[in-house]
């Protein structure tokens, strides 16, 4: 239990911690690029503005009207600029047409004047013609442009394009995503190590109490069974002297009722130290039972026999069903032991005594319970791996008023109990733990816990004014 929450407690320690790592890891990463994607920009507004102040304009001499832009005198000296900075040059006609580049292959990109950057996708082919992007037998070239409309007035005298390296943002992208990855992952190792190792320490004051706890109740139910042993044992000397005195009647008989209320609170206290006994020897993990092959039809038969005077008393139908197995079923061996188990003969006696005893208990007189007993075969898959697993079922049906819905999820709390206004006859197999002036309220926790003790499940079902009905599962074989 305390190992459960640990690994919870670290698990939700590292996964809120890397959700913040994360959103920071993104929020740098998109900061940064921005920053990359601004400066680019930046610098090719910048260019475009150094050449438009260098443009050599000219007139046109038919038409002194119009002017015009002496590409020689312009772009003579930009040239070698443009290839060192990775920043290629394109000047165009006001028609679109390439008068002159800085790059060895045109682009054939269309004309888009925009000044604010914008991303293009360039796509070669090795005979170095642009292609579609399925025909392409290289990598795509990505570039940041910006496009200016040069004009005097009205007359626009061109159009100059500025081309830069997209792989100038994408690299370092690339690079600060790796070093963000590793960091958040190192880091959150580091938190998750942190985390358990908190974790461990936190719960320890928690730990130490609750065994505490435990060894209080052990305790106290190992030094409480003496004394009441003794007072049984006075008790019972007590009346067999009394028998022998009442002959000679010089002694009152109403002290032989007293002493036999006296020894009967003394056995229901045995039997409350004895269940919180075993109760704390399953939490504390103490308990050391010995499992072995337990054939459970004979055993239902034996508690069936022993509980026949109680239904015999109450006019109730009592039955029991052991479904046979399958006429396809053959092996001897396994027919012989169809329905045993591995397990602690005592535990699944006190099991099935207890279900049993207080189903009959508390259903109504010339009601019914009926007990079921059936093998249940399964297929697993595992790994690629086939195999066939076994369970026992076990029912036990009674013909009770119900539990009402409210009250089923805490049936199995200790010292948990429906409402006591209940009479006894409106009561059904699962409330033997939870109502009754004789019971204590841990009936279901010890079957809970035996039934988890032998890696098995336990389950109520009830309805109120048709009965109600415990199922147990039990595992042929498991680890033990």
């Amino acid at each position: 239990m305390f190992q459960v929450t640990r690994r919870r407690l670290a698990l939700w320690y590292t996964a809120v911690t890397a959700v913040l790592l994360l959103l920071f890891a993104t929020g740098v990463y998109l900061y940064v690029r921005n920053t990359l994607i601004e400066r680019i920009d930046d610098t090719l507004n910048h260019v475009v503005e150094v050449v438009e102040r260098s443009l050599v304009i000219e007139p046109v001499k038919l038409d002194f009207g119009q002017s015009r832009i002496n590409i020689d005198a312009t772009f003579r000296d930009n040239t070698d600029t443009a290839e060192d900075d990775h920043i290629d040059l394109e000047w165009f006609s006001p028609t679109g047409e390439l008068l002159w580049s800085t790059l060895s292959q045109p682009l054939n990109i269309p004309l888009h004047p925009n000044r604010t950057g914008e991303t293009v996708k360039v796509v070669r082919n090795q005979d170095k013609s642009i292609q579609n992007f399925e025909f392409s037998s290289t990598p795509p070239l990505w570039l940041r442009q910006v496009t200016e409309r040069i004009q005097v007035g009205r007359q626009v005298l061109g159009y100059l394009r500025v081309s830069h390296p997209w792989f100038e943002v994408t690299k370092p992208s690339r690079q600060l995503i790796f070093d963000l990855a590793l960091g958040t992952g190192l880091m959150v190792f580091s938190v998750a190590a942190s985390g358990w190792f908190l974790s461990g320490k936190a719960m320890e004051p928690v730990h130490e109490s609750y065994q505490r706890l435990k060894q209080f109740t052990a305790d106290a139910s190992h030094e409480l069974r003496s004394p009441i042993t003794l007072i049984q044992t006075n008790v019972q000397v007590a009346l067999t002297d009394l028998e022998l005195a009442e002959v000679d009647g010089s002694i009152p008989s109403h002290y032989r009722q007293q002493l036999k209320v006296v020894e009967r609170l003394t056995q229901r206290l045995g039997k409350l130290v004895n269940d919180l006994l075993f109760l704390a020897r399953q939490d504390s993990g103490l308990s050391k039972e010995i499992f072995s092959p337990c054939p459970v039809d004979a055993l239902l038969m034996e508690v069936v026999e022993e509980q026949q005077l109680l239904a015999a008393e109450k006019n109730i139908t009592f039955s029991l069903d052991l479904i046979d197995p399958p006429a396809c079923e053959t092996h001897p061996e396994l027919l012989d032991n169809w329905f045993t188990v591995v397990g602690n003969w005592d535990q699944l006696v006190r099991l099935f005594t207890n279900l049993i005893s207080n189903a009959l208990q508390y259903t109504p007189p010339k009601g019914c319970v009926n007990v079921e007993l059936a093998r249940i075969e399964a297929t697993n898959r595992v790994s690629g791996l086939r195999y066939n697993s076994a369970q026992l079922l076990f029912k036990v049906k009674d013909t009770g008023i119900g539990i009402p819905t409210e009250a089923l999820p805490c049936l199995f709390d200790r010292f948990y109990r429906v409402d006591p206004a209940r009479t006894h006859t409106a009561k059904s197999i699962a409330t033997q733990s939870t109502t009754g002036s004789t019971g204590s309220g841990l009936g279901l926790a010890i079957a809970q816990a035996i039934v988890e003790n032998h890696q098995g499940q336990i389950q109520v079902e009830s309805t109120q004014g048709s009965g109600t009905t415990i199922t147990v599962t039990l595992p042929v074989t498991f680890d033990s």
